[in-house]
């Protein structure tokens, strides 16, 4: 995910969510961290500049106050997050992006879901805290990006404790291979350099895509926003997000996609759009109630949104 981190830290963020995918990352200037983070790894690949940094507890009413975050990018956009001192209460929300992810599951035709784009894994440990049946199967292009979520953000135990729910790769998302008869679904979440990925703006891509999906399956999108900082000239994030979306419905269709703004992170999902109320009615009963309010703010994709 993509939340660049301001210095000072202020009051309110915005989380700007995404996930290094398919392309090795340059090598743009590092910003500083605030004094509200404290540093405890960093490390560098060949496709990131990875960071892992705790947000103060002591940020009294600050949404990330006592966070830990993944950092990947110069821009110190924030990929990953959990919150190790609410794990006693095993609620694994984030108040993000992520937590709309996963309300995708009762929407789905069989109990498979790809996660293209894995990151830390905090999409995966929301989808397995609250669906027992699912499978979830991860791709991440940057072992060293899982080594790191092994190592500080329990990524380890999470595959202990689900492995036969759980399946972690390593390589390109957009090559990941499908089951016989596809997953029930997938989740997109690839960026690289700051950025959605400039595959994600052609239809071509989406039509591949959606081949790994069964016959009235869904997937959902983070098409990022005008909150997401890139690292390359050029690829303003609201302008990428509406690229996005446009070759979102072209290969899908006019009215098979709808959206939701959480955040100022754009989130899309593919297939017939959820709104008479007998069928919100339906996906609700099956949602934790936590999630349940993400149900009624989608809305119709249509080339003005975001204007």
């Amino acid at each position: 995910m993509a939340l660049p981190v301001p210095n000072p830290l202020p009051n309110s963020l915005i989380l700007r969510p995404h996930f290094a995918a398919a392309a090795a990352a340059t090598t743009p200037s590092v910003q500083p961290l605030p004094d509200e983070l404290q540093l405890v790894a960093e490390v560098r690949s060949p496709y990131n500049h990875i960071r892992v940094a705790d947000v103060s507890p002591r940020l009294a009413g600050h949404p990330l106050a006592g966070a830990r975050i993944l950092l990947l990018d110069g821009p110190g956009n924030i990929h990953s997050l959990s919150f190790p001192r609410r794990a006693h209460h095993h609620c694994p929300l984030t108040a993000t992006y992520f937590d709309a992810f996963a309300t995708l599951p009762p929407l789905l035709p069989r109990p498979s879901l790809a996660v293209l784009g894995f990151g830390a894994g905090s999409t995966a440990r929301a989808l397995l805290h609250f669906y027992p049946d699912l499978a979830v199967h991860g791709w991440e292009l940057d072992p060293a990006v899982l080594a790191v979520a092994r190592d500080f953000f329990g990524l380890a135990e999470l595959e202990k404790d689900h492995a036969a729910r759980l399946f972690v790769h390593v390589g390109d998302a957009l090559q990941a291979e499908a089951p016989h008869g596809g997953f029930g679904g997938a989740l997109v979440d690839l960026f690289a350099n700051g950025s959605v990925l400039p595959e994600l703006q052609e239809a071509d891509t989406w039509r591949r895509l959606a081949g790994m999906v069964a016959p009235e399956g869904r997937m959902m999108v983070n098409c990022g926003g005008g909150c997401v900082e890139s690292e390359e000239e050029g690829r303003d994030g609201e302008a990428v997000k509406d690229a996005t979306l446009r070759a979102m419905a072209t290969a899908f269709g006019e009215g098979m996609v709808s959206v939701l703004d959480v955040d100022e992170s754009w989130v899309a999902m593919t297939g017939p759009p959820v709104t008479a109320p007998a069928e919100a009615a339906a996906w609700k009963a099956r949602l934790p109630p936590e999630l349940r309010h993400f149900v009624d703010v989608w809305m119709p994709y249509n080339n003005k949104i975001g204007e």
